[in-house]
């Protein structure tokens, strides 16, 4: 018997660190070749490492959330033969790895277990994470102090009152808004007052006989208030608070928003899917809004740029990477279509529904996540009045689209009712100005009122 160990794997583009998101085994499984035995992130693409052996999990070499360098020791599986793990590595490995490798097969599995249990010494201590991604359990307040008394009361359960089905305790508001507060169920509590009322005396009373805190739900006559959970940034999750935190440290945001009639252009997209959505697939407004992107930075090609600040240089595209921000299960991820200028419409419709299933399902490449010049962002349905989207650093312009609603527009001295929809867009002030953005935004506007410009060269 022997040990093989797999190292984190080398993803390639210089990347130094990649982040450990889930254990698909445990210390004592068995594997098999091609079995997938971790997630690992880097930047938001999720890569899974399978076994390259048979045998069975000795040790693991980090815990979820753990940022872990590239070469360091993912897993070490007991395997038949040699395995790869030489004497000489394992004497200068770590407390731990040199025991699973020094001593018999039998006691391996043991001694890498408490390895697997010490912490990586490796992790950058900035960026260590609590060892376990289990959920914390939930602490709840104490509802109230009790006025007294020995342990026992403490761990005595209050005496309940036996009330029928559906009766309604009497008590003043001012009592069940204490009694709510407290965390006390009313029901259980006995009421001294006139016809049984219960009065402040009587919750004093019942806290006193056995009150300890609201551990369950009504068990002892008591709620479950006031809970409190810790739960790390593991996964995705962290990827995007640390770049929502890089974009606004470093970029100094501008918002502008303009209000675009889209009645004629949604007439349009009516009538083209009618006439070619079973064969071509069904249009929605963000192929088009790509379209009227593409078309406007002809004019504005200081959009279509990503700015190195500490360099200090912009760099103008020719080419139209849209990125399209893409709402999954786990977060926010940007997805790329790549040279949107060459598309057309149900090109680009097909490329953006491909994008988002394959972000959705996990399935998105490092390079379809990464290089985008521009972005779009929707929220759809519920996109609101007004955004503020985060620019996607490096990128220096990104639009945000809001929904389309019905209102009331005052046209040629009539009242008419108008599809309206505003776009919300951010720009990086440090190289836009602000007249540039506004006539950038209306540049868009004019060719998505008048939607025919759009297919003018």
């Amino acid at each position: 018997m022997g040990i093989h160990v797999i190292k984190m794997p080398d993803i390639g583009e210089g990347i130094a660190e990649v982040e450990l998101v889930m254990w698909h085994v445990k210390v004592g499984d068995a594997v098999t070749e091609d079995m997938v035995l971790a997630d690992v992130m880097t930047d938001k693409a999720t890569i899974e490492i399978p076994s390259p052996v048979h045998g069975t999990v000795a040790m693991l070499g980090g815990t979820a959330g753990q940022v872990m360098a590239v070469g360091a020791d993912l897993i070490h599986i007991e395997v038949e033969g040699a395995g790869n793990l030489k004497p000489q590595s394992a004497a200068a490995a770590a407390p731990g790895h040199g025991a699973a490798a020094a001593q018999a097969p039998g006691s391996a599995s043991a001694s890498a277990r408490a390895s697997a249990a010490a912490p990586d010494s490796s992790a950058p201590p900035s960026l260590a994470l609590p060892a376990s991604p289990a959920p914390a359990a939930a602490v709840a307040r104490p509802a109230a102090a009790p006025a007294g008394g020995s342990s026992a009361a403490h761990t005595s359960a209050p005496a309940r009152v036996a009330r029928e089905a559906g009766e309604r305790p009497l008590a003043s508001p001012a009592v069940r808004k204490r009694a709510w507060d407290m965390g006390v169920e009313l029901q259980f509590v006995h009421g001294s007052g006139p016809a049984g009322r219960i009065l402040d005396a009587d919750l004093d009373a019942y806290v006193a006989r056995g009150a300890q805190g609201a551990t369950g739900a009504v068990a002892g006559g008591y709620r479950e208030i006031h809970t409190e959970q810790t739960i790390p940034l593991i996964g995705l999750r962290r990827k995007i608070a640390q770049k929502m935190q890089e974009a606004k440290r470093r970029i100094p945001h501008f918002s502008y928003v303009e209000e675009i009639d889209v009645t004629e252009l949604e007439s349009l997209r009516a009538r083209m899917n009618e006439q070619w959505g079973k064969e071509r697939g069904k249009l929605t407004v963000l192929p088009l809004l790509a379209r009227a992107l593409v078309v406007a930075l002809r004019q504005f090609p200081q959009m279509n740029a990503r700015f190195d600040d500490d360099a200090g240089f912009v760099t103008q595209y020719g080419a139209v990477h849209l990125g399209v921000a893409t709402q999954t299960d786990s977060g926010l991820m940007v997805s790329v279509m790549r040279h949107a200028e060459a598309r057309d419409l149900w090109s680009c419709a097909a490329e953006i529904g491909r994008l988002a299933d394959a972000a959705r399902t996990g399935k998105a490449t490092r390079e379809e996540l990464s290089g985008s010049t521009i972005t779009i962002t929707s929220l759809g349905a519920l996109g609101g009045i007004v955004t503020t989207p985060v620019i996607n650093h490096p990128e220096v312009a990104i639009i945000g689209v809001n929904k389309i609603v019905e209102r009331p527009m005052v046209r040629n001295g009539g009242l008419v009712i108008r599809k309206m929809m505003n776009l919300s867009s951010s720009f990086d002030h440090r190289v836009i100005d602000g007249m540039h953005a506004a006539q950038f935004v209306q540049a868009i506007r004019a060719l998505l009122e008048c939607p025919a410009m759009l297919f003018v060269e």
